[in-house]
This record gives structure tokens, C-alpha cells and sequence, in this order.
């Protein structure tokens, strides 16, 4: 537990806010939660020694063929093929400047065993909130709900991979990592916006050479390149849940425990404590698509079925580093600790528990996440080498090999401000 506290080295972050080694404990290590290696979504695995190479196929030139049947594996029309996917952005500044001695002496991360596999753990700031949805809704600002974004400054509707990379800093450690990450806003009922403190990511998967991966799918293999994907409850039919979402608390007077809702956190989580909404993302890939036309269709979530070990879908048999975060928010007196709802009383819920026309939604049931990667693919390669197929414990953006992301100068604990308004 004492190397999850340990985030701050000389130049990467300095200012702390009062908060105690076991809250911080618990802040940090949240996301490692049931293990390495369980089921919905727990575990990935990388693929920087074992990529996936998919190669179009030539254009023919004769009259053309009738149609082929679909295999029953085809991803929807719409989606992007791997193999038309993108070349290699480098970062436009310089790599080195955002890389700092990992923990001040360029000690080597320990490993992460009796577990298996590796783990690599950054935390992020709050970013800005937007009625965006740069995968959802592509160029349509204004369209979605409300969304908390954390990651990439800039994310907006008109986001796209090349954006992404070419612009906007970063509210998770640094500039290296300019993904965009979002979820539902966090409203209070009273018109405003509970930001969240902090919000902690935690990537991990089997090594490269674990014999695991030949058993839980075809290889482990890197995230590709302009990867997104939507995750958690489905808002395009309001009813299936597709990864594990769950809330929590911590703090002084906490009780904590898998909560299925807003309303059954909040009856344990008093005010001067933390709720927590924890979600975790698919970790098998078909190997073939970055995207897809529901968003959902390339990934999926490894399970343990009715043959006893974890295993990817015969469709998805690519090992992905899957990752967890967890959004952490400082419980005032607007939300309903009484356990008891019936829509009646104004309290903390997601802007997807409210969607204009629609009744209102059971807090916090609607919960789910987007994704759209944008990692420099140097530094996605260090942390994916080292950390995950060493399979050691990366804390704080230590990326495995004596160097760790360099931490924004702006970086705190507690969400200031705690509450802003609502955009319109």
C-alpha cells in the first residue's frame, strides 16, 4: 500500500491538500480493487512484442464479385478498419521536458506479483464540461448531455485523432497522454455541477508472454492507434449494461462496498467523505476495427462462462490493456443520504438520469464512459514494455523504466471550485 501513496517526485507535483495517508491510500489504490485478473472487464493484456497486423486487401480490378455472405463475426458497416487507420503523430514539443526521474531517484517500479498482471496507475484533474460527444455525436456540439471531461484540455464534438494529438494539454499527468476521457456531469439538482476531486486510471493487462493470453484469446496485444469506444450502461436503448459500473465511498466515516447506485452509496457516505463512481473498460479487441458503428461492437469483455477461466469471446480474441478509473467527489449537503428515493427530492444524479422527455432515471443507474485514445506512442510503448509485460506496479505515471510522467503544475486533490453551474 505505501507505493500507491507515493505520487509526487521533485518537479512533478508539490502541493497537497490535508488529506491523510489512508485517504489517500484508498484514493489511489481504488481502481486495483478485486484483483488483477477477475472478470467484467478486469483484465487486459499488452502486445508491444506481439502485434496485430492487418493487411488490406488488394483493390480487384476485374468486373466485380457478388456480395459475400457476412460471417456471423462481421462488425456493423460504418466502422473503421485497423488497417485504415492512423500513422504515427509524434508529439509536437519535447518528450524529454514532460519525463522527470521516476520518484525524484529513477528507482525501477516493484513487482507486481503474487498478481498476474502488470499495472500501470496515473491520476487526473477535472477538465471542463460540454454537451459533447466527440464519439457519440461526431461534429454535433450541443447534442448529448451534460459530460465531465478529464484528459485532453480541447476535447470537444469536433475532436478527432489527429486533434487530439496535434492540441490541448492534459488533466491526467501530462501532455504525453492527450486522450480524451468523459462521463456523465455529476448535477447536484440545484442547477449545478459537482466536479469531481480527483479521478484515478488504472491500466493493466497480462505480460505479453504469459501463457494466459494464449487461453483467454488468440494473443495480448497494444492498444491500436485512434482507439474509442463507449462503455458502461447503453444509452442508445436505456436498458443493457455492458462493462462493470459501480459507486463507492471513502473517507473518515465511510463504509465502503460495491454500491449499485448513487442512492445506496450515498446512505453510507456522509458529508466529509468521497463517493466514488468506479467503471471499468472492455479488454478484448477483434483485432480489426478502432471503432465501430454502435461504438461498442469491436470490444468486449472477457468472461468466465460455464468453463471456469477467464476467456475473450471467440468474435473479440484480442487481449487489450483494459483499463479502471474512478471519479471521486466530496459529499455536501445536497445529496440525499437517506437511502430512500422516489424521485421527489432533489439530489446528486448524472445528467444521463435525465433526459429531456423521458422520466427521470434511478441516480446513478445510467453510469458509463467514453474513450478516445491519444497517447504518444513512445511513451504508450514505454509503460506497455515495462510496466505491463514486466509485469511490475506503475504508480503515479512511473512508466517502468526509471522515468515518470512529469505531473501539470496545476494539479490539486480537492476540485476547485467543488460545485459550478450548469452550461446551458
Amino acid at each position: 500500500m505505501t507505493s500507491l501513496l507515493r505520487h509526487a517526485a521533485p518537479g512533478t507535483l508539490t502541493r497537497r491538500t490535508g488529506r491523510t495517508l489512508a485517504q489517500l491510500a484508498g484514493a489511489l489504490a481504488l481502481a486495483s480493487c478485486g484483483g488483477g485478473s477477475g472478470g467484467g472487464g478486469g483484465t487486459a493484456a499488452p502486445s508491444a512484442a506481439a502485434p496485430v497486423t492487418v493487411v488490406p486487401t488488394a483493390t480487384p480490378t476485374p468486373a466485380p464479385a457478388p456480395t459475400p455472405t457476412p460471417s456471423p463475426d462481421a462488425v456493423s458497416p460504418g466502422s473503421l478498419s485497423a488497417a485504415e487507420s492512423y500513422p504515427e503523430i509524434p508529439s509536437n514539443f519535447d518528450v524529454n521536458s514532460e519525463l522527470v526521474p521516476s520518484w525524484g531517484t529513477g528507482e525501477i517500479a516493484q513487482t507486481g506479483k503474487p498478481d498476474t498482471v502488470g499495472a500501470f496507475r496515473f491520476i487526473c484533474n477535472p477538465s471542463h464540461e460540454l454537451k459533447d460527444d466527440p464519439v457519440i455525436f461526431p461534429g454535433q456540439p450541443g447534442r448529448s448531455h451534460l459530460h465531465q471531461f478529464f484528459g485532453n484540455t480541447l476535447a470537444n464534438a469536433n475532436s478527432t485523432y489527429e486533434s487530439l494529438r496535434k492540441t490541448g494539454e492534459s488533466t491526467c499527468n501530462s501532455p504525453l497522454n492527450r486522450s480524451a476521457y468523459w462521463m456523465p456531469a455529476m448535477l447536484n439538482g440545484k442547477g449545478g455541477v459537482v466536479r469531481p476531486d480527483f479521478i484515478s486510471i488504472y491500466y493493466k493487462r497480462l505480460p505479453v508472454d504469459s501463457e494466459e493470453c494464449l487461453r483467454q484469446g488468440k494473443a495480448c496485444v497494444d492498444l491500436p492507434r485512434g482507439m474509442r469506444f463507449v462503455f458502461g450502461f447503453d444509452m442508445a436503448n436505456m436498458s443493457v449494461k455492458y462493462g462493470a459500473g459501480w459507486f463507492n465511498c471513502q473517507g473518515p466515516t465511510a463504509k465502503s462496498d460495491h454500491y449499485e447506485d448513487i442512492v445506496e452509496a450515498a446512505k453510507n457516505c456522509p458529508i466529509g467523505n468521497q463517493l466514488g463512481a468506479v467503471i471499468t473498460a472492455p479488454n478484448c479487441w477483434d483485432g480489426k476495427n478502432v471503432d465501430s458503428a454502435d461504438h461498442r461492437s469491436h470490444v468486449a469483455f472477457a468472461s468466465y462462462g460455464d468453463w471456469g477461466y477467464l476467456k475473450c469471446p471467440a468474435t473479440h480474441p484480442y487481449v487489450i490493456p483494459s483499463f479502471t478509473l474512478a471519479a471521486w467527489y466530496t459529499v455536501d449537503e445536497d445529496l440525499d443520504t437517506s437511502g430512500t428515493w422516489n424521485g421527489s427530492k432533489t439530489s446528486w444524479h448524472l445528467a444521463s438520469d435525465e433526459m429531456p422527455g423521458m422520466p427521470m432515471m434511478r441516480p446513478g443507474s445510467t453510469l458509463h464512459a467514453d474513450w478516445f485514445g491519444a497517447w504518444d506512442d513512445s511513451v504508450m510503448r514505454m509503460w506497455t514494455a515495462n510496466c505491463i509485460n514486466k509485469l511490475l506496479t506503475c504508480n503515479g505515471g512511473d512508466l517502468g523504466n526509471g522515468k515518470q510522467l512529469k505531473m501539470f503544475d496545476g494539479f490539486t486533490w480537492t476540485a476547485k471550485p467543488h460545485v459550478v453551474p450548469v452550461r446551458s
